[in-house]
């Protein structure tokens, strides 16, 4: 199995903290964001690379700032 990219793994854990802490099911926020939730299981997992207009659309709907996400 490959070794998941560490940025993606935090990028996804930090969209699904959030989800999870606004208490949205993964579905639910698949449905506010108009993307297919086994998309975002993928991205939450760090098996998804994303595309940056997949990010925006995440954005809107969670308001995270899209560089904060990186570890300094």
């Amino acid at each position: 199995m490959k070794e998941r990219d560490p940025y993606l793994l935090e990028i996804g854990k930090k969209i699904q903290a959030y989800r999870k802490a606004k208490n949205i099911t993964i579905r639910g926020l698949g449905e506010l964001c108009k993307l297919d939730y086994s998309t975002l299981s993928r991205i939450e997992g760090g098996q998804y690379a994303s595309k940056i207009t997949t990010l925006k659309k995440l954005k809107s709907e969670i308001l995270f700032t899209f560089f904060s996400t990186f570890s300094t």
